[in-house]
């Protein structure tokens, strides 16, 4: 199904005071300077995806200085359908309202991914190179809003984990208050493991052939290494449950020592590796920076896969000056890789229009400076 986002309304959001846009069904390419907004425009339409930034500022910092609340409506188009998105923040209550098509659902979860968005941007680079816990996010963040009851199972898995550690921190460890959380830890922290393993199966292939696409030829994989020791199928939760148990039982002294859980999804990784010549290099150590912003754009390229599957229909695609730091002949295999495969919506930003080749250079071309859109 074929989707778009045709309008678009800020009110006191970063550096916007006021702004409507109604966006081309085609989407639109954005031109300005840096610290003119460009970021902070493509940061407020994924806002409306998951209700956070995806550059990781808190709420009260995405009200425009000198304001006590923003707001966020967006108008997306599906086919023959239409549905309205809306988020707000207010600073004195620290309250966030959300509303599907004027009504606020019972659950914020209610309204996650209703967009359809994928961004990328520079900071993609954060998921190959930066801690464990950057890749659990990006895992966590696509799974819950494209697979039914991870979101329920990681949110009752983290309060459990604190819960746990709370225990393990007090110095006074109950033991049969401890059994009563590892149930419930182990049965959730068993579906997120199998869900995670699932996913990364699903797309190693398609992963290697997007960074094969983009280096021109170089080999390169991802894989998922499991917070649970020895041999595991991950297709028998009853199996993940019964080790995850065993690690708890086993590492039970070294968790009152530590007063934390040394076991379970929460110590999970994805690790990528390329081929050096016959031989497998781990990529975040040893990979070069355009190594690693190919690896980080082909993750992309998967997401982008698992929404097509999931939700059968196309995808927003947001390019936040993606190519800037790429040299020509990679982002023109990235640009071609794009133009064969994502044909919904671009909204694309750079600081010049020599960078805008996304759609042939068809988009409609828009500038900004200052919070202020020329069309």
């Amino acid at each position: 199904m074929q989707s778009a986002l045709t309008n678009l309304r800020l009110r006191q959001f970063r550096n916007f005071e006021e702004l409507e846009l109604h966006i081309p069904r085609a989407g639109v390419a954005i031109i300005g300077e840096n610290g003119s907004g460009k970021t902070n425009l493509l940061e407020s339409i994924y806002y409306l995806e998951i209700f956070r930034s995806f550059r990781g500022g808190a709420d009260e910092q995405l009200v425009r200085f000198g304001a006590d609340a923003f707001h966020i409506r967006g108008h997306l188009e599906v086919d023959v359908r239409s549905t309205e998105v809306a988020a707000g923040y207010e600073q004195r209550s620290r309250r966030k309202r959300v509303a599907v098509d004027g009504t606020e659902p019972e659950r914020m979860s209610d309204a996650l991914g209703k967009l359809g968005v994928v961004v990328f941007s520079p900071s993609d680079v954060e998921i190959v190179t930066g801690a464990p816990g950057e890749r659990r996010r990006f895992l966590d963040i696509l799974l819950s809003l494209n697979v039914d009851g991870y979101l329920t199972a990681l949110q009752r898995y983290r309060q459990l984990l604190k819960n746990r550690n709370a225990i393990l921190r007090s110095g006074r460890v109950d033991q049969a208050l401890l059994a009563a959380w590892e149930g419930p830890l182990v049965e959730h922290g068993a579906r997120l493991l199998a869900e995670r393993a699932r996913w990364v199966a699903s797309r190693q292939d398609s992963f290697a052939a997007k960074y094969a696409a983009i280096s021109g030829g170089v080999q390169a994989s991802i894989a998922y290494e499991c917070g649970l020791r020895g041999e595991l199928d991950f297709a028998d939760e009853q199996q993940l449950r019964e080790r995850f148990q065993e690690d708890l039982r086993r590492l039970a002294p070294r968790e009152r020592e530590r007063g934390q859980t040394l076991s379970g999804p929460h110590r999970d990784e994805l690790v990528f590796h390329y081929d050096t010549g016959g031989n497998q290099a781990d990529l975040r150590e040893f990979g070069s920076g355009g190594q690693v912003r190919t690896a980080a754009i082909a993750l992309r390229m998967i997401e982008a896969e698992t929404i097509h599957a999931t939700r059968r229909r196309d995808c927003l695609v947001l390019l936040d000056d993606v190519f800037a730091e790429l040299d020509v002949p990679r982002s023109r295999r990235i640009m071609e890789l794009l133009e064969s495969e994502e044909r919904g919506q671009v909204i694309l930003t750079a600081p010049k229009e020599s960078d805008l080749q996304v759609r042939g250079g068809r988009l409609e071309t828009w500038r900004i400076a200052a919070g202020k859109i020329f069309q």
